[in-house]
C-alpha cells in the first residue's frame, strides 16, 4: 500500500502514551560485573530472581538473524495471541472500529474482536478455500482497520494464493496481518521476505509447531519498525518470561533437529494423506501445507466417536463454516501415525 500512514489508524489514546519504563529499560546490562539495586528483586541468585530482559535482546537477535530482518523489524509476545490481542488494542476503538476476518479460520481472532469490544465482519473464503478478494473490499470502510489472514489457514491447511494476498495488500489502507504459524511445513515463501514491499504487511510466527515449543508460549511479529514501536508502547513490560527466553534459546539452536523433525513430519503427512485417500469413508482429503490434514468423512460425528473410543483424539470441526463432516488429523510420531492407520482401516473393515 503506497501512501500508507500509521498515524491514521493509530488509537489517539495510543499516540500520546507514554510506555512504562521498568529498571532494565533504563540501565541494560553490558557483561560488566554490577551490583544491581535499582529493581527491588530478591539477590539471592536461584537462576530467575533477575526481571528478564524486556526486549528479550538475545533472542530477539538470533531470531532476526535467521528472519533476515533486524531486531527492529520485531516484537514477541506470550505466545501468538497476546500479539495479536496488542494488535487489537494499539489499532482498533472499542465500538467504533471493525477488523475482517476470513473463515474457516484461527477462532482467537474473533474472541479477540470480543474481548476488544471490535466489530468483526466475517466474509466467507470460496468453496476452494481461497479468500473472495472482490467480497473482501467490498466489506471493508472507514473504520476497518485491520484484515486477519492465516496462511497455511487453519483448518483448511491451504496456503493462499499470493496475488490475491498483494492485490490485499495493495488496495487496503489498514494492516494485513498474516499468520504463518504453520509455514514451516509449506513450500512457499515467509512474507516476511517482502517486509520491505509493504508498510502496512504484519506477519507472525510461533515457536509452538515445528519448533515443537508450545508449552513455552512465544509468539513472533514482524513489521516495519513504525508498526513495532506502537505495539511496544502498550505491550507489558516482562511479557516473555525468563525461562521462556532460555528454553528458546536452547531450541532454536538446535538447527538440524528441527530440521530433521519438520522433514520426518512431511514423510509422515504424504504417509498419511495416502492412506485417508483410499479408505471408502473418506469423501475428500484437502491438500495440506500444514502439519494436519483436513478431511471430509460420511459422517464425522460417529468417526470421531469410533477414534475417540479406540484411544485417539482428533478434531471434529464440523461446526465450522464450510466444513460440515470433517475431521483434522494432525501428523504424530511415526508410531503414534501407524496406531491411527491401523484404527483407520480396522474402520473402514467393519
Amino acid at each position: 500500500m503506497k501512501g500508507f500512514n500509521i498515524d491514521l489508524i493509530v488509537r489517539e489514546n495510543v499516540k500520546g502514551l507514554k510506555p512504562y519504563a521498568s529498571a532494565r529499560d533504563e540501565y541494560v546490562a553490558n557483561g560488566t560485573e554490577m551490583v544491581f539495586l535499582d529493581a527491588n528483586e530478591n539477590p539471592f541468585d536461584n537462576g530467575v530472581n533477575r526481571y528478564p530482559d524486556p526486549q528479550q535482546r538475545g533472542l530477539k537477535s538470533i531470531l532476526a538473524s535467521r528472519f533476515g530482518i533486524d531486531t527492529d523489524h520485531m516484537l514477541l509476545g506470550n505466545g501468538s495471541d497476546e500479539v495479536l490481542d496488542l494488535l487489537f488494542r494499539a489499532f482498533c476503538e472499542p465500538r467504533i472500529d471493525n477488523v475482517i476476518t476470513l473463515p474457516p479460520t484461527y477462532g482467537m481472532y474473533q474472541v479477540l474482536a470480543g474481548i476488544n469490544n471490535i466489530e468483526n465482519r466475517e466474509v466467507l473464503l470460496r468453496n476452494d478455500f481461497q479468500p473472495d478478494v472482490d467480497l473482501i473490499l467490498k466489506t471493508i470502510d472507514s473504520h476497518t482497520k485491520i484484515i486477519f489472514i492465516c496462511s497455511p489457514n487453519n483448518p483448511t491447511a491451504n496456503s493462499f494464493d499470493a496475488k490475491k494476498l498483494e492485490s490485499l495488500l495493495e488496495k487496503f489502507n489498514g494492516l494485513v496481518v498474516i499468520d504463518e504459524a504453520y509455514i514451516d511445513f509449506s513450500a512457499n515463501e515467509s512474507w516476511v521476505l517482502r517486509l520491505a514491499n509493504f508498510p502496512n504487511l504484519v506477519v507472525t510466527q510461533t515457536l509452538s509447531k515445528a519448533y515443537g515449543m508450545a508449552g513455552i508460549r512465544l509468539g513472533i511479529c514482524m513489521a516495519s519498525p513504525e508498526i513495532i514501536k506502537v505495539l511496544n508502547k502498550i505491550k507489558p513490560p516482562y511479557n516473555v518470561n525468563e525461562l521462556t527466553q532460555q528454553r528458546a534459546l536452547d531450541r532454536i539452536a538446535k538447527t538440524d533437529l528441527i530440521k530433521a523433525e519438520v522433514a520426518e513430519l512431511l514423510r509422515q503427512r504424504s504417509i498419511l494423506e495416502s492412506v485417508l485417500r483410499q479408505l471408502p469413508f473418506v469423501k475428500h482429503t484437502y491438500p495440506s501445507d500444514s502439519n494436519f490434514i483436513l478431511v471430509k468423512v460420511d459422517d464425522a460425528e460417529k468417526r470421531y466417536e469410533q477414534l475417540l473410543l479406540r484411544g485417539i483424539v482428533v478434531r471434529n470441526r464440523s461446526s465450522q463454516p464450510l466444513c460440515e463432516n470433517t475431521l483434522r488429523f494432525t501428523v504424530g510420531t511415526p508410531s503414534e501415525n501407524l496406531k491411527l492407520i491401523v484404527v483407520l482401516k480396522s474402520l473402514a473393515n467393519e
